[in-house]
């Protein structure tokens, strides 16, 4: 079967919506503290709001760009893909979802196919990853 934005890649079967959504978000919460980890290196994560954010949205584009995989991502057993072809979605593409994930509101508006506005700005889904 060829892949086409006709017949793009579907979330995972099998695993409800309560279950993705659960892992994602303890996904955002592992990849969230390493993120103040690391800021805590180069400014007060506490103080300087900034700081956390931006490494976030540079892990976004770094782990997800180039491995589909955030730390967290990797331990809670979910990645992101291309909507289209299954495969990785690039730097620039996992940047965009970064910066726009950094909003929070565009991951609280989601479709009936589980992707938030972030997902559908850089053209990925979040699936589980086969066990």
């Amino acid at each position: 079967m060829t892949i086409s934005a006709d017949h793009p890649v579907p979330p995972t079967p099998g695993t409800s919506f309560g279950q993705i959504l659960g892992r994602r978000f303890g996904a955002l919460v592992i990849d969230w503290l390493l993120c103040i980890l690391v800021a805590n290196t180069f400014a007060d994560p506490f103080r300087d709001g900034w700081a956390p954010v931006l490494v976030l949205i540079v892990e976004y584009g770094f782990f997800i760009g180039l491995f589909a995989q955030t730390p967290g991502m990797y331990i809670t057993r979910v990645r992101c893909v291309s909507w289209v072809s299954g495969g990785r979605i690039g730097v620039l593409r996992a940047l965009l979802r970064g910066a726009l994930l950094a909003l929070v509101v565009p991951a609280l508006i989601m479709d009936a196919n589980r992707r938030g506005l972030h997902d559908r700005a850089a053209g990925s889904v979040v699936t589980s990853v086969a066990r």
